[in-house]
């Protein structure tokens, strides 16, 4: 074979076999196949598409190009959860404890956010003592003994889509649902999960910004789970305002134990009961989602998703009395309120700006290198349809710098009011 008849066969708009996408991904991972003609494959993709076949296939490829992850010595139906970000999702601290209070093993791998604000494991570093980086035979044990472990992603996992992705972002590839679509599920798939619950976001703080396409990619997704033998479902949800209200990470961490304690935000709470219900059904625990809700409810009012989450951090270094005492957490020096410019209802909230805000104040990573300050971000306490004062604080900025007029400026801009009470948009959207 050679790369110049795939780039011209994928230019014509016609299909490759398993053999031909087999052959451009270990090409490139053994760079034998150079960038040049790479960049000019994914170009041909970008316009012309792939079929749902080429794509599963493309996954695969680049699932199988590293390691891969054995969990069957694990006891029972693996379930992995997976979202495409957004402004304050919390989610993942919150579902993992959830559902593995049922008794069903949640083995995550997780990863540094590059962004508004960090990643999941980031978050979690807000622990003192935690400790992410384990052996894959201690992850395999944690998860036999507590049903439950969260760690750094192996830094040989699906290496073909840190190569391609690499160069999509150089290239103006980014946005093809293919391409997006495979990078996201050959990470899962090497994980090596036997089921897995996608939590597609559509809005203004989300990568897919259209909810058709949003739909398209969720579609896409689970396709390809479904192909490969995964159990795959998937739930698009509003990311048009930040998810809870709290953005940055140890401000989502303490957010994140309050939900679990049943004192969170009510759309963080509902979403995480809504994707923990369809975990709960893929795992073969509950017939029905409104059977597996209750579960999730009872263990969340019984306290047993909580002592779950001790367990987990007990097991992995963590401090646990952060959990009774959440002013253990890393915290700001200085918290400055947000006024209202006017009176009236909150229209809309820009969930970007927001988390942009957060990220000017430390919370996120402008490039892989940067540090971040896991005492800083931002509380809301203003959502959309709540009634307003001039005057009022809508939010407030935990910060460790005292000047910060350019991060309330944006806040402020962030925000949208009306006269007239606005109608709640719905958290799920599909």
């Amino acid at each position: 074979m050679r790369m110049v008849d795939m780039i011209a066969k994928k230019r014509d708009g016609k299909e490759l076999t398993p053999e031909e996408i087999q052959f451009v991904v270990n090409g490139y991972v053994s760079n034998e196949i150079p960038d040049y003609q790479m960049s000019a494959f994914l170009m041909a993709v970008y316009f012309q598409g792939m079929s749902h076949a080429e794509t599963a296939q493309l996954t695969l490829a680049m699932a199988s190009s590293g390691d891969r992850i054995d969990l069957s010595t694990i006891d029972g139906i693996k379930v992995d959860k997976h979202s495409t970000g957004g402004v304050g999702d919390t989610t993942s601290i919150i579902l993992a404890p959830l559902v593995a209070a049922l008794g069903i093993p949640v083995a995550k791998m997780s990863g540094r956010g590059l962004g508004h604000t960090g990643g999941t494991i980031d978050k979690l570093e807000a622990i003192p003592g935690y400790r992410a980086e384990v052996s894959e035979e201690e992850f395999i044990r944690l998860v036999n003994q507590n049903k439950l472990a969260i760690v750094g992603q192996s830094g040989n996992l699906a290496p073909a889509d840190k190569m391609i992705y690499g160069l999509r972002d150089v290239t103006a590839t980014v946005n093809s649902i293919p391409l997006i679509a495979s990078s996201i599920m050959s990470k899962k798939i090497a994980a090596g999960a036997d089921a897995i619950v996608l939590d597609v976001k559509t809005g203004s703080g989300a990568f897919m910004k259209k909810f058709e396409d949003a739909r398209l990619l969720a579609n896409t997704m689970v396709e390809i789970g479904n192909q490969v033998g995964r159990k795959t479902m998937a739930v698009i949800s509003d990311m048009s305002q930040p998810l809870g209200n709290a953005i940055g990470n140890a401000l989502e961490v303490k957010e994140g134990i309050e939900t679990l304690q049943g004192r969170g935000p009510a759309d963080l709470t509902e979403l995480c009961l809504v994707l923990g219900s369809k975990m709960i059904v893929l795992a073969e625990k509950a017939e029905s989602e409104k059977e597996a809700r209750e579960l999730l409810e009872k263990v969340m009012k019984s306290g047993e998703a909580l002592q779950v989450f001790k367990q987990f951090l007990a097991a992995q270094g963590g401090d646990v009395s952060v959990v009774d005492n959440p002013e253990k957490l890393p915290k700001a020096v200085y918290q400055i309120p947000v006024a209202s410019p006017e009176n009236g209802y909150v229209s809309a909230i820009k969930a970007d700006e927001i988390g942009t805000a957060a990220m000017l104040l430390g919370a996120g990573r402008v490039t892989k290198e940067s540090d971040i300050d896991l005492s800083v971000g931002v509380m809301l306490h203003k959502k959309i349809g709540d009634r307003v004062h001039s005057g009022e604080s809508i939010a407030t900025i935990h910060s460790n710098v005292q000047n910060v007029s350019t991060v309330m400026e944006k806040i402020v801009k962030a925000y949208r009011f009306s006269k007239e009470k606005i109608d709640q948009i719905p958290l799920i959207r599909g």
